[in-house]
């Protein structure tokens, strides 16, 4: 198998709220066609695509529940820092946005520093950054 790109698609159960929390973490809009089903995001240098479903959508199209992310891990994405400093900063952006802080910024391990949020919908990121990386 040799996919042309892979992307994400997570349930929300308020498309405004996640549309207002991932623009003001600076995340780019990628909604060609706003349907009122999903809300989209263009992340990182790769461009990473991350769909933002309503959760009745999500759950007719996979034909199964939904795991409910305020008590499960589905996935935890990484989002790479490019210092300790933007690490801080991002964790300031986070909680102004209306993200939780569920692991504050520490180091761990050698030259490993990073902490870990959850979005509004439970949904898990890991800021890491790893000297020399």
């Amino acid at each position: 198998m040799n996919p042309r790109m892979i992307w994400s698609n997570l349930a929300v159960s308020d498309l405004e709220r996640t549309t207002e929390f991932y623009t003001a973490l600076g995340f780019k809009p990628n909604n060609t066609r706003p349907s009122g089903e999903l809300t989209s995001f263009v992340v990182g240098e790769n461009g990473f695509v991350m769909h933002f479903f309503r959760k009745d959508i999500l759950r007719t199209s996979m034909k199964s529940e939904i795991a409910d992310s305020q008590k499960v891990n589905e996935v935890i994405f990484t989002l790479s820092a490019g210092s300790k400093d933007q690490v801080d900063d991002w964790e300031k952006e986070v909680k102004s946005a209306g993200g939780q802080i569920i692991s504050g910024p520490e180091a761990f391990g050698k030259g490993y520093y990073g902490f870990v949020f959850a979005d509004p919908d439970g949904h898990r990121f890991n800021v890491f950054y790893m000297e020399g990386f």
